[in-house]
């Protein structure tokens, strides 16, 4: 009898682990997570409590000690150890303390793409204790000089193939007296200096940390650019503090020093500067730098160079999976990518071809004081509600109502919680553990990121502009952005800017502009609804060679709906949420409508078979 007990107890404990995981599926990756959240804000706290204080630097500085001769950073055909990066980020210290009169707490505008200059630069200014903003490679003229100038820089470093982009705005920067530095050898361009020419002259010698001796937690690192719900880019400011605690989340997915990361994502954006580049200092990773992401490319870089560590967005996947099936298509060492915006059709696909790859989707923006990471590797998601996650960052999921464009609140002005299931606008509470630095400059723009009176009064929470869903099993599903801000192409697409652009035309009176589906393709692309001025026509050529000359590719509207007026809300708010539905199709709007015809070089009227096409996929957008 004593057997027979024995003998169901040991039963009982054999099957136990099994129901465990049939009540608790993902208990192991939830501990592991949550000990690795523990591990990061133990390390991220002995850090930050040192004097002088421990700064992203200082972790390279270690990385170069533990193994200077390691390759840092691979770019075609030139491979820069740790050790040469820092020589060479030593020289372009000094050079640029001396040219430029640099120093402690100046800002230093970067107007480079993908290339191993811009990393040497970045450490080297870092190195003078300045802080580095960070310009899109695609704008000019206006926006230009607005970013170049919100952040109160004074000195542009700028690529050479941008040469003529700087010289638009030349006498502009001239009567802010700012110093322009072109990366190239030589230049005939009066007031510019060249800086390839006086890098092999100077000493690599070490700088000095008293270069940076006045260098705090809060003192900004890196102004970051994003595109908001009105005007032009925002200067997201990112101090030390935040700098510090993007070291990790490379590591944290599992990332180490035997990793060969591939960035192929601009390095001017939040992903790929501060997971790819960053991260890979944390790690002690090599990177393997692309001027651009090349669908043709990819995969025969990754093999090139033993790629282990793959970045993304969801667009670029969509472009490999369009791609013909090959039979070398699982031939590559890629174990891990990380990214977003990933379609969860999209997501099943690339797995079933190129392989067992872990896809870490995060949710996160440049200035929000909020992120999540998919460590389960659930298909769809962008995260997972932890208890330990939600404790030390208090967000949540409220009531939204789209056609107002604002929260749903109840008689006593607070917002409602969305149920589960339930579709919401994001925010998390500022505080201490999760700050919100907002833009520089910008007072207007930083305080319409912040929400009071959320579940009590006079509290303050970050407004993250995003619909977020969380479904029974707790996972975390990115729905859609609310206000005037689309993503197309992986760039965020400010609808007042490029609606301001437009009104420039003489042929227009005013323009909506805003986001439509296409679909097979992520995001969504833009479209104008436009009043034309009385008695005049519709400018197709006119119209198009302006939007190629004042904005990038991604943010041109590739189709126009001619309306007789636009509707407005009560307090004049332009209405898109209509217009939005109503898409693009000639079958169904009765307004004339044109296509953005890059062959042609005009707006061409909208057809059927151009339709067609599109959806067809046989156009491409």
């Amino acid at each position: 009898c004593k057997m027979h007990i024995i003998f169901a107890i040991l039963a009982g404990l054999a099957i136990l682990p099994l129901l465990f995981r049939s009540f608790f599926p993902y208990i192991v990756q939830d501990w592991a997570y949550m000990a690795n959240v523990m591990g990061s804000i133990v390390k991220f706290a002995k850090r930050s409590r040192r004097n002088p204080p421990y700064l992203v630097l200082d972790r390279f500085f270690e990385q170069v000690q533990r193994h200077p001769d390691k390759p840092f950073i691979v770019s075609r055909d030139h491979t820069y150890s740790f050790r040469e990066t820092d020589k060479l980020s030593n020289k372009f210290a000094r050079v640029l303390r001396i040219h430029a009169d640099l120093k402690e707490g100046n800002t230093v505008a970067l107007y480079i793409g993908n290339e191993p200059a811009f990393i040497f630069i970045w450490l080297a200014l870092a190195k003078i204790g300045c802080t580095v903003a960070l310009l899109n490679c695609n704008i000019r003229s206006k926006s230009l000089l607005h970013c170049f100038s919100c952040c109160d820089a004074k000195t542009l470093i700028a690529a050479s193939e941008l040469t003529d982009a700087v010289v638009e705005v030349l006498p502009f920067l001239r009567e802010q007296k700012a110093s322009v530095f072109i990366l190239s050898a030589e230049s005939t361009i009066p007031g510019t200096e060249t800086l390839i020419d006086k890098i092999d002259q100077a000493s690599d010698e070490p700088i000095p940390q008293s270069e940076r001796s006045s260098i705090t937690m809060q003192s900004p690192a890196v102004f970051i650019y994003t595109s908001g719900t009105t005007g032009l880019p925002k200067a997201a400011v990112i101090n030390q503090k935040r700098l510090l605690s993007a070291l990790v989340v490379l590591s944290s997915v599992g990332v180490h020093s035997d990793d060969v990361v591939y960035v192929n994502l601009p390095l001017y954006h939040s992903a790929a500067f501060l997971i790819g580049f960053i991260g890979s200092i944390e790690a002690g990773s090599t990177i393997v730098l692309s001027r651009k992401f090349s669908v043709s490319q990819f995969w025969e870089d990754c093999r090139k160079y033993n790629v282990t560590v793959m970045q993304y967005i969801g667009e670029t996947m969509r472009y490999l999976c369009n791609t013909p099936k090959k039979d070398d298509d699982r031939d590559h060492k890629v174990r891990i990518a990380i990214g977003n915006g990933l379609r969860a059709d999209v997501w099943r696909e690339f797995l079933t071809r190129f392989g067992s790859v872990h896809i870490t989707e995060f949710y996160g923006a440049t200035e929000g004081n909020i992120g999540f990471i998919n460590y389960v590797g659930k298909i769809g998601a962008v995260g997972r509600v932890n208890y330990l996650h939600k404790k030390l960052f208090r967000y949540a999921l409220i009531k939204y109502d789209i056609e107002k464009d604002e929260p749903v609140r109840d008689s006593q002005g607070l917002c409602l919680e969305a149920s589960k299931g339930e579709t919401g606008l994001l925010v998390a509470k500022i505080t201490n553990i999760a700050p919100f630095s907002g833009y520089a400059k910008n007072h207007q723009q930083t305080d319409r990121k912040k929400l009071r009176d959320v579940f009590q009064k006079g509290d303050l929470y970050y407004n993250s502009g995003d619909l977020l869903r969380i479904d029974q099993d707790n996972f975390i599903y990115f729905q859609d952005r609310v206000g005037d801000t689309f993503r197309w192409k992986g760039e965020n697409v400010s609808t007042t800017e490029v609606a301001d652009i437009f009104a420039m035309v003489d042929c227009i009176e005013e323009a909506n502009v805003y986001g439509v589906q296409v679909p097979g393709h992520e995001g969504k692309i833009g479209m104008a609804a436009v009043i034309l001025k009385q008695g005049r026509q519709f400018d197709c050529c006119g119209m198009f060679n302006h939007v190629v000359s004042f904005l990038p590719s991604y943010a041109r509207p590739r189709f126009v709906r001619v309306q007789n007026s636009l509707e407005v809300t009560g307090t004049f708010k332009q209405k898109k949420v209509k217009l939005v539905a109503e898409g693009f199709n000639p079958a169904v709007l009765q307004d004339p409508l044109y296509f953005l015809d890059d062959k042609e070089k005009r707006y061409v009227p909208m057809t059927q078979e151009i339709y067609d096409s599109i959806l067809s996929m046989d156009t491409k957008l």
